[in-house]
Protein backbone atom coordinates (compact mmCIF):
# COMPACT_ATOMS: atom_id res chain seq x y z
CA UNK A 1 0.00 0.00 0.00
CA UNK A 2 1.59 3.30 -1.01
CA UNK A 3 2.95 5.53 2.06
CA UNK A 4 2.46 2.97 4.35
CA UNK A 5 4.82 1.33 6.05
CA UNK A 6 4.40 -2.85 6.69
CA UNK A 7 3.39 -2.58 10.33
CA UNK A 8 0.61 -0.16 9.31
CA UNK A 9 -0.45 -2.36 6.99
CA UNK A 10 -0.92 -4.88 9.45
CA UNK A 11 -2.52 -2.57 11.74
CA UNK A 12 -4.98 -1.36 8.46
CA UNK A 13 -5.43 -5.30 7.84
CA UNK A 14 -7.05 -5.73 11.74
CA UNK A 15 -4.28 -7.95 13.05
CA UNK A 16 -2.91 -5.54 16.16
CA UNK A 17 -5.62 -7.18 18.23
CA UNK A 18 -4.72 -10.68 17.82
CA UNK A 19 -0.88 -9.60 17.72
CA UNK A 20 -0.72 -8.13 20.51
CA UNK A 21 -3.05 -10.68 22.25
CA UNK A 22 -0.10 -13.20 21.25
CA UNK A 23 2.76 -10.88 22.79
CA UNK A 24 0.95 -11.31 26.08
CA UNK A 25 0.36 -14.72 26.12
CA UNK A 26 4.16 -14.91 25.83
CA UNK A 27 4.26 -13.13 29.05
CA UNK A 28 5.26 -16.55 31.37
CA UNK A 29 6.05 -16.83 34.95
CA UNK A 30 8.91 -19.56 35.24
CA UNK A 31 8.77 -21.42 38.77
CA UNK A 32 10.67 -24.35 39.33
CA UNK A 33 9.90 -24.35 43.08
CA UNK A 34 7.52 -27.02 42.56
CA UNK A 35 9.77 -29.56 40.89
CA UNK A 36 12.57 -29.06 42.70
CA UNK A 37 10.45 -30.18 45.97
CA UNK A 38 9.38 -33.52 43.80
CA UNK A 39 13.70 -33.94 43.84
CA UNK A 40 13.01 -37.67 45.38
CA UNK A 41 10.66 -38.42 42.44
CA UNK A 42 13.28 -37.56 39.76
CA UNK A 43 15.61 -39.29 41.68
CA UNK A 44 13.86 -42.61 41.81
CA UNK A 45 13.13 -41.97 37.89
CA UNK A 46 16.51 -41.56 37.31
CA UNK A 47 18.14 -44.29 39.37
CA UNK A 48 15.16 -46.68 37.68
CA UNK A 49 16.91 -45.50 34.04
CA UNK A 50 20.13 -46.44 35.44
CA UNK A 51 19.16 -49.95 36.10
CA UNK A 52 16.86 -50.21 33.40
CA UNK A 53 19.61 -49.65 30.97
CA UNK A 54 22.32 -51.36 32.69
CA UNK A 55 20.72 -54.80 32.72
CA UNK A 56 18.92 -54.62 28.78
CA UNK A 57 22.86 -53.38 27.84
CA UNK A 58 24.45 -56.39 30.05
CA UNK A 59 21.51 -58.97 28.69
CA UNK A 60 22.09 -57.54 25.11
CA UNK A 61 25.53 -57.90 24.72
CA UNK A 62 24.81 -62.01 25.65
CA UNK A 63 22.47 -61.98 22.86
CA UNK A 64 24.69 -59.66 20.66
CA UNK A 65 27.74 -62.05 20.99
CA UNK A 66 26.00 -65.10 20.59
CA UNK A 67 24.73 -63.41 17.27
CA UNK A 68 27.85 -62.03 16.05
CA UNK A 69 29.85 -65.58 16.77
CA UNK A 70 26.61 -67.06 14.60
CA UNK A 71 26.57 -64.68 11.95
CA UNK A 72 30.62 -65.20 11.71
CA UNK A 73 30.69 -69.14 11.73
CA UNK A 74 26.98 -70.74 12.15
CA UNK A 75 25.24 -72.41 9.29
CA UNK A 76 23.89 -70.84 6.27
CA UNK A 77 20.17 -71.07 8.00
CA UNK A 78 21.24 -69.58 11.10
CA UNK A 79 22.93 -66.81 9.33
CA UNK A 80 19.95 -65.94 7.13
CA UNK A 81 17.83 -65.47 10.44
CA UNK A 82 20.24 -63.22 12.25
CA UNK A 83 20.18 -60.90 9.04
CA UNK A 84 16.84 -61.01 9.24
CA UNK A 85 16.37 -60.12 12.87
CA UNK A 86 19.11 -57.43 12.38
CA UNK A 87 17.36 -56.12 9.53
CA UNK A 88 13.96 -55.92 11.03
CA UNK A 89 15.33 -54.16 14.34
CA UNK A 90 16.78 -51.37 12.87
CA UNK A 91 14.77 -50.26 10.07
CA UNK A 92 11.74 -50.29 12.64
CA UNK A 93 11.01 -47.51 15.04
CA UNK A 94 11.41 -48.23 18.51
CA UNK A 95 8.17 -47.23 19.74
CA UNK A 96 7.00 -49.46 17.29
CA UNK A 97 8.91 -52.52 19.04
CA UNK A 98 7.84 -51.86 22.53
CA UNK A 99 4.46 -51.81 21.50
CA UNK A 100 4.65 -54.91 20.11
CA UNK A 101 5.51 -56.80 22.84
CA UNK A 102 3.60 -54.60 25.58
CA UNK A 103 0.48 -54.62 23.75
CA UNK A 104 0.76 -57.43 20.92
CA UNK A 105 1.96 -60.30 22.87
CA UNK A 106 -1.11 -59.98 25.31
CA UNK A 107 -3.05 -61.21 21.64
CA UNK A 108 -1.09 -64.54 22.04
CA UNK A 109 -1.66 -64.90 25.29
CA UNK A 110 1.72 -63.49 26.83
CA UNK A 111 1.14 -61.07 29.11
CA UNK A 112 4.06 -58.85 30.52
CA UNK A 113 4.50 -56.08 32.83
CA UNK A 114 5.29 -52.73 31.91
CA UNK A 115 9.01 -53.12 33.10
CA UNK A 116 9.65 -56.67 31.94
CA UNK A 117 8.32 -55.53 28.50
CA UNK A 118 10.51 -52.44 28.47
CA UNK A 119 13.59 -54.48 29.42
CA UNK A 120 13.03 -57.33 26.60
CA UNK A 121 11.97 -54.03 23.99
CA UNK A 122 15.58 -52.65 25.31
CA UNK A 123 17.35 -56.11 24.50
CA UNK A 124 15.76 -56.46 21.41
CA UNK A 125 16.47 -53.12 20.46
CA UNK A 126 20.41 -53.28 21.16
CA UNK A 127 21.56 -56.80 20.55
CA UNK A 128 20.40 -56.27 16.99
CA UNK A 129 23.05 -53.35 17.14
CA UNK A 130 25.34 -55.42 19.21
CA UNK A 131 25.62 -58.11 17.08
CA UNK A 132 26.76 -55.91 14.05
CA UNK A 133 29.31 -54.56 16.60
CA UNK A 134 30.73 -57.40 17.97
CA UNK A 135 31.09 -59.16 14.36
CA UNK A 136 33.18 -55.99 12.86
CA UNK A 137 35.65 -56.43 16.08
CA UNK A 138 35.74 -60.38 15.81
CA UNK A 139 36.80 -59.35 11.55
CA UNK A 140 39.17 -56.88 12.52
CA UNK A 141 41.55 -59.60 13.88
CA UNK A 142 44.37 -60.77 11.41
CA UNK A 143 44.59 -64.36 11.05
CA UNK A 144 48.29 -63.50 10.53
CA UNK A 145 48.84 -61.90 13.48
CA UNK A 146 47.58 -65.20 15.34
CA UNK A 147 49.46 -67.46 13.55
CA UNK A 148 52.76 -65.20 14.50
CA UNK A 149 51.50 -65.81 18.33
CA UNK A 150 51.35 -69.68 17.80
CA UNK A 151 55.00 -69.02 16.12
CA UNK A 152 56.28 -67.66 19.05
CA UNK A 153 55.17 -70.56 20.85
CA UNK A 154 52.36 -68.76 23.36
CA UNK A 155 49.55 -70.97 24.55
CA UNK A 156 46.25 -70.49 23.08
CA UNK A 157 45.06 -68.79 26.45
CA UNK A 158 47.78 -66.10 25.82
CA UNK A 159 46.82 -65.65 22.29
CA UNK A 160 43.42 -65.17 23.04
CA UNK A 161 44.25 -62.62 25.79
CA UNK A 162 47.77 -60.59 24.10
CA UNK A 163 46.67 -61.10 20.65
CA UNK A 164 42.98 -61.02 20.02
CA UNK A 165 41.03 -59.93 23.36
CA UNK A 166 42.47 -56.42 23.81
CA UNK A 167 42.39 -55.54 20.13
CA UNK A 168 38.87 -56.54 19.42
CA UNK A 169 38.05 -54.67 22.32
CA UNK A 170 39.89 -51.32 21.40
CA UNK A 171 38.27 -51.67 18.12
CA UNK A 172 34.47 -51.76 19.63
CA UNK A 173 34.68 -50.19 22.56
CA UNK A 174 34.04 -46.75 21.28
CA UNK A 175 30.77 -48.12 19.15
CA UNK A 176 30.06 -49.81 22.60
CA UNK A 177 29.61 -46.89 24.47
CA UNK A 178 28.09 -44.74 21.96
CA UNK A 179 25.57 -47.65 22.12
CA UNK A 180 24.95 -47.75 25.43
CA UNK A 181 24.53 -43.47 25.34
CA UNK A 182 21.78 -44.11 23.11
CA UNK A 183 20.26 -46.91 25.19
CA UNK A 184 20.44 -45.00 27.81
CA UNK A 185 18.40 -41.78 26.38
CA UNK A 186 16.03 -44.51 24.04
CA UNK A 187 14.74 -45.19 27.82
CA UNK A 188 12.88 -42.60 27.76
CA UNK A 189 10.45 -43.95 25.32
CA UNK A 190 9.74 -46.93 27.89
CA UNK A 191 7.53 -44.19 29.57
CA UNK A 192 4.69 -44.74 26.92
CA UNK A 193 4.34 -47.81 28.67
CA UNK A 194 4.52 -46.56 32.30
CA UNK A 195 7.65 -48.43 32.64
CA UNK A 196 9.24 -46.98 35.97
CA UNK A 197 11.88 -44.49 34.80
CA UNK A 198 12.80 -41.11 34.52
CA UNK A 199 10.58 -39.43 31.86
CA UNK A 200 7.21 -41.52 33.26
CA UNK A 201 8.47 -39.95 37.04
CA UNK A 202 8.41 -36.23 34.78
CA UNK A 203 5.19 -37.23 33.46
CA UNK A 204 3.73 -37.31 37.06
CA UNK A 205 5.09 -34.53 38.38
CA UNK A 206 3.83 -32.50 35.18
CA UNK A 207 0.50 -33.47 35.75
CA UNK A 208 0.36 -32.68 39.18
CA UNK A 209 2.03 -29.45 38.86
CA UNK A 210 0.71 -28.15 35.00
CA UNK A 211 4.59 -26.66 35.06
CA UNK A 212 5.62 -28.34 31.55
CA UNK A 213 8.67 -26.13 30.55
CA UNK A 214 10.42 -26.70 34.26
CA UNK A 215 9.65 -30.52 33.73
CA UNK A 216 11.13 -31.38 31.04
CA UNK A 217 13.59 -28.70 31.40
CA UNK A 218 15.10 -30.49 34.64
CA UNK A 219 14.61 -33.65 32.92
CA UNK A 220 17.11 -32.81 29.89
CA UNK A 221 19.55 -31.46 32.19
CA UNK A 222 19.43 -34.34 34.06
CA UNK A 223 19.67 -37.03 30.75
CA UNK A 224 22.31 -34.63 29.74
CA UNK A 225 24.49 -35.26 33.26
CA UNK A 226 24.16 -38.63 33.03
CA UNK A 227 25.41 -38.95 29.14
CA UNK A 228 27.96 -36.64 30.40
CA UNK A 229 29.27 -38.66 33.76
CA UNK A 230 29.11 -42.24 31.09
CA UNK A 231 31.12 -40.35 28.38
CA UNK A 232 34.06 -39.10 30.96
CA UNK A 233 33.88 -42.50 33.39
CA UNK A 234 34.30 -44.38 29.11
CA UNK A 235 36.84 -41.89 28.07
CA UNK A 236 38.95 -42.75 31.44
CA UNK A 237 38.79 -46.20 30.97
CA UNK A 238 39.67 -45.94 27.42
CA UNK A 239 42.76 -43.94 28.04
CA UNK A 240 44.02 -45.83 30.97
CA UNK A 241 43.43 -49.42 30.09
CA UNK A 242 42.44 -49.41 25.98
CA UNK A 243 45.24 -46.99 24.32
CA UNK A 244 47.84 -48.92 22.23
CA UNK A 245 51.42 -47.52 23.92
CA UNK A 246 53.08 -44.71 22.51
CA UNK A 247 49.32 -43.25 21.39
CA UNK A 248 47.78 -40.10 22.22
Amino acid sequence: MPGHSCWEVVIDAGYAKPFSAQVGAMSYQFDFQDVFAAWPELAWGALHTLVLSGIAMAIGMVVAVAGALGKTSGPKPLRIAIDAYIELIRNTPFLIQIFMIFFGLPSLGIRLSSNTAAIIALVVNVGAYGIEIIRAGIESINAGQIEAGRALGLRPLQIYRLIVLKPAIQAIYPSLTSQFILLLLNSSVCSAIAATELTAAAGDIQSRTFRSFEVYFVITCMYFAMSAFFWGVFGAIEKNFLRTPGKR
